[in-house]
């Protein structure tokens, strides 16, 4: 799997459920709901450095990315239970999905608000209460605001990456770019220390453009991993078109690197490919827009850069990628 680059700094505990105070048994799990758009959820909040190389859980290098400013959810919900699950998480170990659910809210965007500073201990031990022996304050960083996307997952065996549902895992560097009435803020990551978050899904702000598509590391004929992004409103889905020209056949999705499919050629040991994408609601893009293009030149037989986009016309005639 991806290796991250991780700073546990601190969080607390999602105000949602007053179970998560003192942490549910192993067992307890239910899998939590995803919250529709614009509905806002308050959980704890941590910090890490980076996405892992060469990428991220979703299955794009930090350098893809549409912005610098990314979260990633957790991947499994098992309070009091920190042992490791397969990933994706299988049909009959449902009850263990987290909000990442097997990669199937990446690429989405949320606004994240700031919350309460906690003054207590808060370590994220395992099967100990968040904010230990101390409270939840206001202070003068509640309400800043900053966009962000879904870009990598926590399956860390933590109590935030497991005890808490609604948990946000923030890039360290964004602290600074959060905003208070319209001001930037400074000094947040100093006054970090276990903060609540609340945050919602929302479609892609200022939505321009359209799809972003790359060939991963080792794509070739045989095994064509795509990579998709600058998506409006996330991703569930791909199809190809089949090498009898009429028949739109499901991509398998790359392990649960939720934008990432293994699609097929048009013609076999061909270099040609047709595609649809559906975002989060099942919808396909464009009303079924079909974006063709080929594996390009500069691969050679196989991709060996971690990301080789490619341009790419459609049946609108919207023209070629920028």
């Amino acid at each position: 799997m991806r290796a991250r680059i991780r700073t546990l700094a601190v969080a607390g505990v999602a105000c949602l459920t007053v179970a998560l105070l003192t942490q549910a048994p192993a067992g307890a799990a239910t899998t939590p709901p995803v919250p529709p758009v614009d509905e806002p959820v308050t959980g704890n909040a941590t910090h890490f450095d980076a996405l892992g190389s060469p990428y991220g859980g979703c299955g794009l290098p930090q350098a893809e990315l549409p912005t610098q400013d990314f979260v990633a959810l957790n991947v499994y919900n098992t309070p009091g239970d920190y042992n490791y699950y397969p990933r994706p998480i299988p049909a009959d170990q449902a009850d263990k999905i987290g909000l990442w659910d097997n990669g199937h809210n990446c690429g989405r965007w949320v606004q994240v608000d700031i919350s309460d500073f906690c003054t207590g201990t808060n370590d994220g031990a395992p099967s100990q209460p968040f904010c230990r022996n101390g409270d939840w304050v206001s202070d003068a960083y509640n309400g800043a605001t900053l966009n962000m996307i879904v870009a990598d997952s926590c399956g860390d065996s933590n109590a935030w990456c497991r005890d808490d549902p609604y948990h946000l895992d923030l890039r360290t560097g964004s602290l600074e770019n959060f905003q208070l009435d319209g001001a930037p803020v400074t000094g947040l990551a100093d006054h970090w220390n276990n903060r609540h978050v609340t945050w919602k899904f929302i479609p892609a702000p200022d939505y321009t453009g359209d799809i972003k598509i790359g060939f991963l590391s080792g794509a070739q004929t045989w095994w064509s991993a795509i990579a998709i992004s600058n998506l409006p409103n996330g991703i569930h889905g791909v199809q190809y078109l089949g090498q009898d020209g009429t028949t739109w056949k499901d991509a398998k999705m790359n392990s649960d690197m939720g934008q990432s499919f293994i699609i097929e050629p048009t013609v076999s040991g061909g270099t040609h490919y047709e595609i649809r994408v559906s975002d989060v609601d099942d919808a396909l893009l464009g009303d079924g827009r079909v974006y063709s293009f080929d594996l390009p030149a500069s691969c050679g037989d196989k991709c060996s850069a971690a990301f080789t986009q490619t341009t790419y016309t459609t049946s609108d005639g919207s023209g070629a990628t920028p």
